[in-house]
């Protein structure tokens, strides 16, 4: 590899090494890769009818239990991604990692912490949007410098990774992931700037798309948000230390005290116990802050750009009541989607709120399916009608979003069978008609029920009596009174903020490239 000068990159591959290692130091390590039917309940899950999550990052500086407290950011923060997660801490000299497959509170034990010593540590939950679903695109992602180790961990999407992967590979570069994060060490290791935080930036000034990073040098804790400011950062404190977290709810688990969000085009350096900002990229005319970390992303309890998601849903729930009224004896969510947008909605409307279907939160992503036939088990295992409050009612169903319409379409006939006399539909969001670019992994154009079906082939389709979304116009009103500096809504409008090449651009990747991909590392 052609290396610039007073760089050594050593690229440690998340799927090469030891499940505790420092980087740059792999070691042989045993690996179990997913069953048969393990990797078909994995195919479900990645054709179910929602968008899927996309990743999650908590950092923290100077703390004399870091690891532990960026376990418990990364427990909140579960939501944003399920299929990986993994902590790199810092004692200052060298970095050590503990990365798998799975979800947090089954990768990391007593055990798998003790072995991460440091006062600084970065984490990170995925849900791979770009990259396939394997050990070596779990992150954060290690490499070795002649200024020491680096880390980084990264939510959202390079929309020129794949050309920028390209032109590296051309000149010597070897890869050891198939991630689009991977591409920003790269560039850091070849930048000619004097300092760390310096090449970080040059690297940055580079990419286009969607990155809320955090990043860990030997001591140092730098954040950077892209100048759009797609995805959501924030900063904390928590006694003297600082700490850096996607969503406002892992701050409170851990007790730390919000300040601000990262603000899009800055980088933060945290340095014993100092913070110091950065604006080196120039902020356009209008943030394009996703609006589907409003809709269905972020946990309710969070703060984004210091709005409540779940005060957010609600209004939204109350404009779509306004927008699409009918009569009806109850409004009911889709759980738990469709909650507070159906609060919103019932307070609206006038009408009572009755949880009319019950969700069980216990579902795992693989179970035994039995062998004889059960009418729609598949949606049955998660949700289930209360008869006797459905019996004779209309009732008006509420839900977030309608990505393929597979699941609605069991749900209304559920209600039906459950004693519905009437099922009104409304969504709290506009049709979507488009995928994302930015850090979502959605399904393509063609999959999109909405791409080539009217409202009215919708409600057919579904088996509704009646089918309302929410306007575009009333989506953008309630933003433009919450968020003066804009949103990002692409995937309604196929407005996309920045230019999107579909020969240059990382497709949203299928889970499964392989098994015998590396899916989870032994101790």
């Amino acid at each position: 590899m052609r290396k610039a000068p007073g760089t050594t990159p050593t690229p440690t591959a998340p799927g090469t090494g030891p499940r505790a290692d420092q980087c740059g130091e792999p070691s042989p390590a045993r690996f179990e890769t997913l069953t048969p039917e393990e990797m078909e309940a994995l195919r479900k899950e990645r054709e179910a009818d929602h968008f899927h999550d996309e990743c999650g990052v908590f950092a923290i500086s100077g703390h004399d239990e870091a690891a532990n407290i960026v376990y418990l950011g990364l427990y909140a923060l579960q939501h944003r991604g399920q299929e990986s997660c993994g902590i790199v801490a810092s004692n200052g000299r060298e970095h050590t990692a503990h990365r798998a497959m799975g979800l947090v509170a089954d990768t990391f034990g007593a055990k798998a912490l003790d072995r991460l010593p440091g006062r600084h540590a970065i984490g990170h939950v995925r849900y791979s949007t770009a990259g396939s679903s394997s050990l070596r695109n779990a992150q954060p992602i290690c490499v070795n410098t002649d200024g020491g180790p680096v880390a980084i961990a990264h939510n959202g999407n390079i929309v020129n990774a794949v050309a920028i992967r390209h032109e590296l590979e051309g000149r010597g570069s070897i890869f050891s992931s198939t991630s689009d994060s991977e591409v920003i060490l790269h560039l850091l290791a070849r930048s000619r700037e004097a300092s760390l935080e310096e090449r970080f930036i040059d690297a940055l000034s580079r990419v286009k798309g969607a990155f809320s990073i955090v990043l860990l040098t030997d001591e140092v804790l730098i954040a950077a948000r892209d100048p759009s400011g797609f995805r959501p950062l924030s900063i904390g404190r928590l006694g003297s230390s600082y700490v850096i977290g996607s969503e406002t709810c892992a701050f409170d688990l851990v007790g730390a005290e919000f300040e601000r969000d990262v603000e899009p085009g800055e980088v933060v350096v945290i340095r014993r116990g100092r913070m110091r900002s950065m604006r080196p990229f120039a902020k356009g005319a209008r943030d394009h802050f996703c609006v589907f970390e409003y809709l269905y992303f972020a946990r309710p309890d969070s703060n984004l750009n210091r709005k409540n998601v779940y005060a957010y849903r609600k209004e939204l729930g109350r404009v779509l009541a306004r927008e699409h009224p009918v009569p009806a004896d109850l409004v009911a969510p889709v759980l738990d989607s469709g909650t507070a947008a159906a609060l919103g909605y019932a307070e609206e409307a006038g009408v009572p709120y009755e949880t009319a279907l019950i969700r069980n939160h216990y579902v795992r992503r693989t179970f035994i399916e039995p062998a004889q036939s059960i009418r729609m088990f598949g949606v049955k295992v998660k949700h289930n009608a209360i008869s006797g409050i459905l019996e004779g009612k209309r009732v008006v169903l509420v839900d977030d979003s309608i990505v393929r319409g597979t699941t609605l379409v069991k749900i209304v006939a559920m209600l039906r069978n459950a004693g519905a006399r009437e099922v009104h539909i409304r969504i709290s969001s506009p049709p979507i008609t488009g995928p994302c670019h930015y850090g979502i992994d959605t399904p393509t154009r063609e999959e999109l029920i909405a791409h080539d079906h009217s409202v009215e082939e919708i409600r057919e389709i579904v088996g509704a009596d009646s089918l309302g979304f929410l306007s575009l116009e009333g989506l953008r009103r309630v933003a433009a009174h919450e968020f003066k500096r804009g949103i990002c809504d692409a995937c309604f409008s196929n407005e996309y903020p920045i230019p999107i090449d579909p020969e240059r651009t990382l497709p949203q990747l299928s889970l499964f490239r392989a098994n015998e991909d590396e899916q989870y590392e032994e101790d």
